[in-house]
């Protein structure tokens, strides 16, 4: 995606909202001298309970002091454990992490960026058991979605009124690893789009690969063998990526082995690579696994979420896009499953999924790292962030 410098910042604060790609290098002065927006809605996708969370939740974040205001309850869905935006921010989608007949919910809602309310627009169903996470296309005219349980990957249009339409395409993956306990088949993890919108990407944690589709743009059908995987390292079980606006690198966060992968893509030939691996943790941690990896909106910094050793691991980006360990995000952090860095690049938000809240920290540009900020709000088992402008 080549773009004006004018309008690249612009496009890359975009794409952060919706499926987490920043563009790399510095902004530019004509981006600088935008004005920031002074807040933010930010949605918290969660695991719903009996006496806890009820669905999607929103709050208020004040962009210059770092401040979270009360979450309210926003939608009540059943376990929304992954959220998306749309480019034009007028909805937003869910996976509900359950199963029924035809798969988990996944769920349409009608965003007002004024006052952050949600309306539910429609549902489907995903065609596979326990959908755990959903991507959207870069013209938003589709999304796709993975599902971890059944080990599939379903792709949907979106009508121009932002509701779900057919199910384009549905993909069973097949395959095992070399881990017994947890790749005794395919389990999707993770979905995205490149960012030129041709292919489909899903991570696969029992596979250890991430799909790659090629996607037709009039169809929304995706053929498993016009485009060639990429093949992570043995038993490092693949959950999460960001792929930088360019489509030429991408990050990969290594679920069971604790690391940070990655991968340069060849889009003309297919013959993509993992070049790098590093371990997310400063010395080994029984039982860590990763979850989260983003990109800065800066392009300057990878950052993998450590669920065990309780930190944010930071890793710098070199010139050659290969990465150096920079350090940990560390303080009241309990089971970091997801986290969010909000636009500006100043603000990092960080769920405990099992300290039932969602902290803020303020990240120093010059290294990546961030200190708590003490401002945080209490929201049950919360397992998503996703941040949109507030429109006045």
């Amino acid at each position: 995606m080549t773009l004006p410098h004018a309008r690249a910042a612009t496009v890359a604060a975009l794409l952060t909202l919706t499926v987490g790609v920043s563009a790399p290098g510095p902004r530019t002065a004509a981006a600088a001298e935008k004005p920031a927006p002074d807040s933010y809605w930010v949605y918290f996708g969660t695991y719903t309970g009996k006496d806890g969370s009820k669905g999607i939740y929103r709050s208020k974040l004040d962009a210059k002091t770092g401040t979270l205001g009360d979450p309210e309850l926003a939608a009540e869905v059943g376990s929304p454990s992954f959220l998306a935006v749309h480019p034009t921010r007028k909805y937003l989608y869910a996976v509900g992490e359950s199963d029924g007949k035809d798969g988990g919910g996944v769920y349409a809602f009608a965003l007002d960026p004024k006052t952050g309310g949600l309306t539910k627009l429609n549902e489907s169903t995903s065609g596979g058991s326990g959908p755990c996470h959903i991507a959207l296309h870069p013209k938003g005219t589709f999304a796709v979605v993975a599902n971890y349980g059944g080990g599939s990957t379903a792709v949907f249009k979106l009508g121009a009124d932002g509701k779900l339409a057919e199910r384009t395409a549905f993909v069973q993956h097949k395959g095992t690893g070399p881990d017994k306990g947890r790749q005794e088949g395919p389990h999707a993890h993770c979905g995205a789009f490149s960012p030129n919108g041709e292919y489909a990407l899903t991570v696969d944690l029992g596979l250890d690969r991430v799909k790659v589709f090629k996607l037709d743009p009039a169809t929304g059908t995706a053929d498993d063998d016009a485009a060639g995987d990429v093949v992570t390292p043995p038993g490092s079980g693949p959950r999460h990526i960001a792929l930088a606006p360019d489509g030429k690198v991408g990050y990969v966060c290594g679920e069971l082995d604790s690391t940070v992968n990655v991968i340069r893509f060849d889009w003309a030939d297919g013959k993509h690579e993992v070049v790098q691996s590093l371990s997310t943790l400063p010395r080994p941690v029984k039982g860590n696994s990763t979850a989260e990896c983003l990109l800065h909106p800066s392009g300057k910094f990878v950052y993998v979420s450590n669920r065990g050793h309780n930190s944010i691991a930071v890793f710098k980006v070199g010139d050659d896009r290969r990465l150096t360990a920079a350090g940990h995000v560390t303080g009241a952090i309990k089971t970091p499953r997801n986290f969010n860095i909000d636009p500006s690049g100043r603000w990092l938000l960080i769920a405990s999924q099992d300290g039932d809240k969602v902290g803020v920290w303020e990240i120093d540009p010059a290294t990546g790292l961030a200190k708590e900020t003490g401002s945080a709000v209490a929201v049950s088992r919360p397992v998503c962030v996703k941040f949109v402008p507030v429109q006045k």
